[in-house]
């Protein structure tokens, strides 16, 4: 198919979910009620969002359907709901993002390439109106770093600098010392 295949898929979900970990062990629980603004859903809500997000997508092309359908997306999205419902904790929330996301990646790294290039067709009226698995596969992994950024942004309304700018920051510093060294 090209270059980049399911065991990359899998490789780069794992380090994007590992950002969204670190991210939740960070924050401490006593903020995970937090809504950055009304309307928005507090840190605990976009994480269990976040566990729950990669069901659909991994119960769908598992069966290999070949056309998306509200009626199937709805369902699995009332049965999230219930799930993330039971993600009452800090605790339950990291040790599912754990779990969850390398169920996803292990699943994902399996698949091959016939597989990602099947061509999915979308309701009547979307664009585009169809995608290939992989594609679709991707946006999972797009998703989740959309809400991470979202996370990055609460963490600092919280006052805790995030550990990815921590490591740049530290990057930079060591850069600089071995230029005037």
């Amino acid at each position: 198919m090209q270059g980049y295949d399911a065991k990359d898929l899998a490789r780069s979900f794992r380090t994007v979910r590992a950002n969204t970990i670190q991210i939740a062990e960070e924050i401490p629980e006593e903020q995970y009620g937090f809504r950055p603004a009304p309307g928005t859903r507090s840190v605990a809500e976009t994480l269990a969002h976040l566990v729950t997000a990669t069901a659909w997508p991994q119960d769908f092309h598992s069966r290999r359907l070949p056309a998306t359908e509200f009626a199937f997306f709805r369902t699995a999205m009332e049965k999230a709901a219930a799930e993330a419902a039971q993600l009452t904790t800090k605790a339950k929330l990291v040790e599912a993002l754990r779990t969850r996301g390398e169920e996803f990646a292990a699943w994902m790294e399996k698949l091959g390439d016939d597989v990602l290039a099947e061509r999915v067709q979308y309701p009547a009226g979307m664009q585009p109106p169809d995608k290939t698995r992989f594609e679709m596969l991707l946006a999972a992994k797009e998703h989740e770093m959309h809400h991470r950024a979202q996370l990055m942004t609460v963490e600092r309304m919280l006052r805790i600098t995030p550990h990815l700018t921590r490591q740049m920051e530290a990057r930079v510093a060591e850069m600089q010392k071995g230029a005037t060294s």
